[in-house]
């Protein structure tokens, strides 16, 4: 159900060094920087991001963490995307679509929970 999740930092090079510490530890390896400055771990087939936050604003617990969701199809993001939207949450950042970068194609529909927390509904094209 779950296809990745993203912390936000305030500290980037801290994050780092303790993000490679605790990967590494595990078998893991340190991360690699994306493009937009993005930390990545690849590990046992998950996805684990860490970035300051998109809005500028100052990482908290839910600014700067995304809990992402594994679709079958793009048509499966869009019904996610109209239910949460309907229920109470509230649609946030571009429309849902393809986006492009670092050598991946995805479809990508983003909400805020009730209480603030940013969620998104991913599939890999």
């Amino acid at each position: 159900m779950y296809s990745h999740m993203t912390v936000g930092t305030n500290d980037l090079e801290k994050s780092k060094t303790f993000y490679d510490a605790l990967f590494t530890s595990v078998g893991g390896k340190p991360a690699i920087t994306d493009p937009k400055g993005r930390l990545v771990y690849l590990h046992n087939g998950s996805v684990f991001l860490v970035t300051p936050p998109i809005d500028g604003q100052p990482a908290t617990h839910a600014n700067g963490g995304t809990i992402g969701f594994a679709m079958s199809s793009p048509e499966e993001a869009d019904t996610w995307h109209k239910a949460g939207a309907a229920a109470g949450g509230t649609p946030i950042e571009d429309a849902p679509g393809w986006r492009e970068g670092g050598g991946q194609r995805l479809y990508l529909a983003y909400l805020r929970d009730p209480d603030g927390n940013k969620l998104c509904a991913l599939h890999r094209g």
